[in-house]
């Protein structure tokens, strides 16, 4: 599968499932815009890859309607175009309900779920005379849900229906609207994670007891999802989403 010639812009770009992504479409032959609100982190990056072709660092918010039209815009002012918009920022803001505020709230889903708006909300109008692949990374918690999620799960779940709705929106404009929905990926929030617990062999071992494939995902076990559905080899795929788990949800657990 390739990319080339195709222009691609990818929020949450500066660590873990968003810079694999990265990588994994530089690799394939796409340019790419790399978002991230980590300055620092997304530059990095960009050196980082510089070799395996053209990456653009910008800084900035999702949730931030100005931030999120300039990166646009940048991006098409470096590339002239754009072809692909991955949506991959996200948070977890975990909590039980009841002590849940709506500060928290408004924060999960404001990166998680307002930030996916926004960015397609401004590629559109760039994508309409070739159109264009909108890839958007949910969770498998949009399915299988855990307690102190609720936000995080109602967000994840609320991308999925974005998903399905804006490609029946977008399709008569030749914009193909898909969502990747990860299990457990090793990642560094992942990693954070499991810093917190108390017993992190025991966390590990119950992780993969869950995992039919005995194992849990790496960003490039995503990153190649990524690329398939922003490629040609997808190109009569619309309005679904892929679970990339390792057979996780399929036990409902």
């Amino acid at each position: 599968m390739r990319l080339d010639d195709k222009i691609a812009l990818i929020t949450g770009a500066a660590k873990g499932i968003g810079a694999g992504i990265a990588e994994r479409f530089l690799e394939a032959g796409a340019a790419v815009a790399a978002f991230d609100i980590d300055g620092k982190g997304v530059r990095a990056l960009s050196v980082q890859l510089a070799p395996k072709g053209r990456i653009l660092a910008i800084e900035g918010s999702v949730a931030d309607e100005a931030q999120v039209r300039m990166a646009v815009e940048q991006t098409v002012a470096r590339y002239g175009r754009l072809d692909v918009l991955v949506n991959n920022a996200g948070i977890e803001v975990a909590g039980m309900f009841p002590d849940y505020t709506a500060e928290q709230w408004d924060l999960q889903l404001g990166v998680n779920l307002k930030g996916a708006f926004l960015f397609i909300k401004y590629a559109i109008p760039h994508m309409r005379a070739r159109g264009g692949a909108i890839v958007n990374i949910s969770s498998v918690r949009a399915f299988v849900s855990y307690p102190g999620g609720a936000a995080h799960d109602a967000s994840k779940a609320g991308l999925v229906g974005l998903t399905r709705s804006l490609a029946l929106e977008l399709g008569s404009r030749k914009i193909r609207v898909n969502a990747i929905c990860p299990g457990y990926i090793n990642t560094p929030m992942t990693e954070e994670w499991l810093a917190a617990m108390p017993d992190r062999d025991e966390t590990i071992r119950r992780v993969l007891a869950v995992h039919p494939l005995g194992r849990i995902g790496t960003p490039r076990d995503v990153a190649d999802a990524a690329l398939f559905l922003a490629s040609d080899a997808a190109s009569f795929i619309s309005g679904t989403y892929l679970i990339v788990d390792g057979g996780m949800a399929a036990g409902g657990r």
